[in-house]
């Protein structure tokens, strides 16, 4: 399914969760991986806030993508934050929604 580029330039962008690892399955602890690189993945929700209108994304990124401490309240930077739409069926019920993904997190000085 295509992404699409999300222009966060003008937003004022803010930790609203801390990272957490991405599992790939729950029962066994298996932490999900990047397909490209291999690298471990987490989820951080980030309070996004733009012209008057505030949303909270939970965004999937690369542990070598953020620094350690990272943590709720934090003004940050958003790199290559992308959203794809997902559809699935589990037990004969069909779920959908939007993913978010990120290249990098860094905070703002």
């Amino acid at each position: 399914m295509p992404s699409f580029k999300i222009d966060t330039s003008t937003a004022v962008v803010f930790v609203a969760t801390a990272p957490t690892p991405k599992l790939a399955n729950a029962k066994t602890g298996e932490r999900a991986l990047d397909r490209e690189t291999g690298a471990a993945l987490s989820t951080v929700g980030l309070l996004v806030s733009d012209e008057g209108e505030g949303n909270l994304y939970q965004v999937t990124v690369p542990e070598t993508g953020y620094p350690e401490g990272l943590a709720p309240g934090m003004p940050v930077k958003v790199v290559g934050l992308k959203a794809r739409d997902w559809e699935n069926e589990f037990n004969g019920q069909k779920r959908h929604g939007i993913s978010f993904r990120a290249v990098a997190i860094t905070p703002v000085a």
